[in-house]
């Protein structure tokens, strides 16, 4: 069953120039644009690309604390741009979001146990402090932390410890849909192994359904059942995760990919390495056409003329480029597969 569906997404900011008069026109910033996308019931959707990619903004108009300024959000079938303030507000309920500084989404100055139940007593103010106490303690035993420490304040637990209790939080309220905004990229290594697991595990035994956004590749194939890589606030691929990782087409995507070593000397200095050259562009100046074309080894003059389809080239696997051409899988350094390790 499709629980969420993203069609032909916009995300405009209007960006005043430094120093204008209050009646100068303000610069369009096109943050997120065209985004298409379904996320299945109980199924992960990956989310990957640059810093200044519209990863997170995608994921905050998806959750309601950015508005849209075109397109469709469907979550069973309604667009959640025009539910009444009431249903909004249940809707709130089923989406959750973990964020990507753990110390930081939490609030210095309640304790652990205020902070998992806050969801609960602002969406389920009929439980009492006997039951609330209660779910408190049962969720802290799942995500993996001590219920004797709920009196603690946040800057006592380790970065590792104040994702579980921001994981916690999230899901106290049993949503059926979880946003992880780079929930691991502020972590250890094997602390992000972890949490991933974790949320893993979580996932099975609740239903849940993901959108798990992140810079890295490798994390995100190992929990992602989908990946969608965006630019610019643009969609350049998307397939299922392993495919993506074993048979990459666009050449953004190659690139992300070969920014990952081989832990194989041999084939490490075999393989042929796609340079990524250049910085972003402005979000306020695109580049005309592909916005990829820039940076891009296989550009040519007609790139800059029209902004190319998402097109599908194999079942399921959506590719942004008309020169978009598979690499060698020796030289795909995440074919391999592979399980964090706990």
């Amino acid at each position: 069953m499709t629980l969420l569906q993203v069609r032909d997404l916009d995300v405009t900011f209007d960006v005043m120039p430094r120093g204008a008069w209050p009646w100068t026109k303000p610069n369009k910033l096109q943050a997120v644009s065209r985004m298409n996308f379904d996320l299945e019931e109980g199924q992960t959707l990956g989310v990957v690309g640059e810093s200044g990619s519209g990863k997170s903004t995608l994921a905050r108009a998806i959750i309601g604390t950015v508005e849209a300024t075109g397109g469709q959000i469907l979550w069973d079938g309604t667009d959640l741009r025009t539910m009444s303030a009431r249903d909004r507000r249940a809707h709130r309920r089923e989406v959750q979001m973990i964020f990507q500084d753990p110390l930081a989404a939490l609030n210095p100055r309640m304790t652990v146990g205020e902070i998992i139940a806050e969801p609960l007593t602002t969406h389920q103010p009929d439980v009492s402090k006997k039951e609330t106490r209660k779910k408190v303690g049962e969720m802290m035993e799942r995500v993996g932390l001590l219920p004797n420490l709920v009196n603690r304040y946040p800057h006592e637990f380790s970065g590792g410890q104040c994702q579980r209790i921001g994981i916690a939080r999230a899901l106290i309220l049993d949503p059926r849909l979880v946003i992880c905004d780079e929930p691991v990229s502020a972590l250890d290594v094997s602390v992000q192994a972890q949490v991933v697991n974790l949320l893993k595990r979580l996932q099975r035994e609740m239903g849940l359904s993901m959108i798990f956004i992140a810079h890295d590749l490798s994390v995100v194939k190992h929990i992602s059942d989908r990946t969608l890589v965006m630019y610019l606030g643009r969609q350049m691929e998307q397939a299922e995760a392993r495919e993506l990782v074993r048979a990459p087409r666009h050449p953004y995507t190659q690139a992300l990919i070969s920014s990952v070593p081989i832990p194989d000397p041999v084939r490490e200095a075999a393989r042929e390495r796609p340079v990524l050259e250049g910085e972003l562009p402005s979000p306020l100046d695109p580049p005309s056409g592909c916005v990829f074309r820039t940076r891009c080894p296989k550009a040519r003059p007609d790139c800059a003329r029209a902004r190319p389809p998402l097109d599908e080239v194999e079942p399921g696997h959506l590719v942004a480029c008309p020169y978009q051409e598979v690499i060698s899988p020796l030289d795909t350094p995440l074919s391999e597969p592979a399980e964090p390790v706990g």
